[in-house]
């Protein structure tokens, strides 16, 4: 679901410095933007945030970049940055398809997929971020202990990205759940804005973790 558009969201985000702007020129030394060599996390269409600014705040040794395509989304993120400025943590404005452009081969420790757009029509299948072209994308960048972390509400979109995994010669499920908050999976997670207001509601979460 996409917020309504944000007057002045674009400028904002361009002047930012938790920004990254350049993001291209960063790809294979993303560690001289943080100017350390922690493991590298990322959480692709981070929505608002909270997701990540609640990793950050409790993993000051691990290195967040949260990416999201609309402006207007990301400027809610940095909403929360601003006030509470973070220096393990930054922003791109970028779609995931491009993703191989910007990191390196097995740059990236960890990939988080939180409540993301299902995209349900059939035409549309190859642009959900669970798709195979996309699992064979995070295979390029994550580093091969790395491993993936997949949430959410969409019933059809879980089962389409299981199948999808279970498919592939690269990828093994290594947790699954439909129901997350009456799982043995459920200590330390960390709930998105959208994954609190279905929890309420009494919605199940599905998840699960992919391995090589």
């Amino acid at each position: 679901m996409r917020l309504r558009n944000i007057k002045g969201s674009k400028e904002v985000i361009a002047a930012s410095p938790y920004v990254v702007q350049n993001p291209e020129d960063y790809k294979g030394k993303w560690s001289e933007l943080f100017h350390n060599n922690h493991p590298l996390h990322i959480e692709i269409g981070m929505g608002k945030g909270q997701f990540i600014h609640t990793l950050a705040s409790e993993n000051p040794d691990i290195n967040y970049i949260g990416i999201e395509m609309y402006s207007s989304v990301l400027y809610r993120a940095l909403e929360k940055q601003t006030a509470e400025e973070k220096p393990n943590l930054y922003f791109l404005r970028f779609d995931a398809k491009y993703l191989a452009d910007i990191f390196a081969e097995h740059e990236v420790d960890r990939i988080y997929l939180n409540f993301s757009d299902p995209w349900p029509k059939d035409r549309h299948a190859k642009r959900r971020l669970t798709s195979e072209g996309f699992l064979n994308l995070y295979h390029t960048i994550l580093n091969p202990d790395g491993y993936i972390q997949f949430k959410t509400d969409n019933r059809d979109l879980f089962d389409f990205s299981v199948e999808t995994a279970e498919n592939s010669p690269i990828w093994n499920i290594k947790e699954l759940t439909y129901d997350l908050h009456h799982s043995e999976f459920l200590q330390g997670n960390i709930m998105t804005e959208y994954e609190s207001k279905f929890v309420a509601e009494g919605k199940p979460i599905c998840r699960f973790v992919l391995s090589r």
